[in-house]
C-alpha cells in the first residue's frame, strides 16, 4: 500500500509532458506579420492621407 502511494506521488509531481503544436505558432506569426504590414502603411502614408475617388487615365495621344 505505502510502495502504491509512492508511486501515485512520483506521478503527480512529474511535469505533464507538452506536445508542441505548429498551428498556434503559425497562427501567432501570421497575426504578427499582419500587424507589422498594417503599422508600416501607416507610418508611409501618414494619418492625413485620403483616397478620394479612382483616379482618370489620361489620353495617350500627344494632342490631347
Amino acid at each position: 500500500m505505502a510502495e502504491d502511494g509512492i508511486a501515485r506521488a512520483r506521478r503527480l509531481l512529474e511535469p505533464p509532458s507538452r506536445k508542441s503544436a505548429a498551428l498556434p505558432a503559425l497562427g501567432a506569426a501570421a497575426l504578427a506579420a499582419t500587424a507589422a504590414v498594417m503599422m508600416a502603411g501607416v507610418m508611409v502614408l501618414g494619418p492625413g492621407v485620403r483616397f478620394d475617388g479612382s483616379a482618370t487615365a489620361q489620353p495617350l495621344s500627344p494632342n490631347g
